[in-house]
């Protein structure tokens, strides 16, 4: 049975570092910060995340499950991406548990600190993964268009 998250001291310091680092252009590059307006307070909240490439397409995964930033994401559609000094708006779009097993498949592989938050494991066919995208949202990241200007 997969893991449940919790958020510990450990956790929250290492969110801090990661940030930092990240807001600083020195975190490993698939590391980007995530804002989201906040569904209930309009507040902007941020969070360190990996930005998954996949099939020639962005996207992020909730590993531990559906978290504020889900819920966020789902009322808002839309965020901004940051690392170091560059950003851009991006499209948040959440796919269905089709197109969101093989993200989940190829994310399990990258990412091994999430991977006891999965039931399904590195290896299992596809179809294992397709059973957790309820509990593990995907969202597809896009670019928004901007005007009078070029996005990071």
């Amino acid at each position: 049975m997969a893991k449940t998250f919790r958020s510990t001291l450990l956790r929250r310091v290492g969110n801090v570092v990661i940030s930092r680092a990240v807001a600083l252009g020195i975190a490993p590059s698939h590391y980007v910060l995530l804002s989201i307006r906040g569904r209930r307070s309009g507040a902007e909240r941020t969070i360190p995340i990996r930005l998954m490439r996949h099939d020639g397409q962005e996207w992020f995964v909730a590993p531990y499950g559906v978290r504020d930033w889900v819920h966020n994401a789902r009322a808002a559609g839309e965020a901004v991406v940051r690392r170091g000094r560059r950003s851009r708006r991006v499209r948040l779009t959440e796919v269905s548990a089709a197109v969101a097993a093989p993200v989940l498949a190829a994310y399990v592989k990258k990412e091994p600190v999430t991977r006891p938050f999965f039931d399904a494991r590195v290896g299992d066919p596809v179809s294992a993964f397709e059973a957790e995208a309820d509990r593990h949202p995907v969202f597809r990241v896009e670019n928004m268009q901007v005007s009078g200007g070029a996005g990071a």
